[in-house]
């Protein structure tokens, strides 16, 4: 598949996952708690085929973003790990609290996932633009 296709896909998934989230304020609990397993299932898989694919190409990538891959199945873990307490939380203090603590997770997850659709972005400009170079030196060279 094509960089810029994968590009493609990215936004594709991402207005969906505003769409999913914006329909879960109005959802019932039960609904929402089903959005989530759906989402966790969804992310779990994500993050296997990342694995796969960065095990795949570990050989041609840069070794900052094989770094970054794993670093980011760290940081995936400690939040699941936030998710399971926030979940056996008692009562409605620690549940408020709790609660705070996830928006936050969520938004700073969501500032990551800027910032990395901007390196995506670089990078596929990037790869383009050596692979132009490329052709470019094997036709005067």
């Amino acid at each position: 598949m094509a960089l810029s296709d994968q590009l493609s896909d990215l936004a594709k998934r991402a207005k969906k996952a505003e769409d999913r989230t914006r329909a879960a304020t109005t959802e019932a609990k039960e609904e929402v708690a089903e959005r989530v397993k759906q989402a966790s299932e969804t992310a779990h898989r994500q993050a296997d085929e990342l694995t796969t694919k960065t095990d795949a190409g570990k050989a041609q990538a840069s070794a900052w973003w094989v770094e970054l891959k794993s670093d980011w199945a760290k940081h995936v873990a400690k939040v699941r790990e936030g998710i399971a307490t926030r979940k056996a939380a008692a009562d409605a203090k620690e549940a408020q609290l709790e609660a705070n603590i996830a928006s936050a997770d969520a938004e700073v997850a969501i500032n990551i996932a800027s910032d990395a659709l901007d390196e995506a972005e670089y990078a596929v400009m990037d790869a383009i633009l050596a692979q132009k170079e490329a052709d470019e030196a094997s036709v005067g060279g």
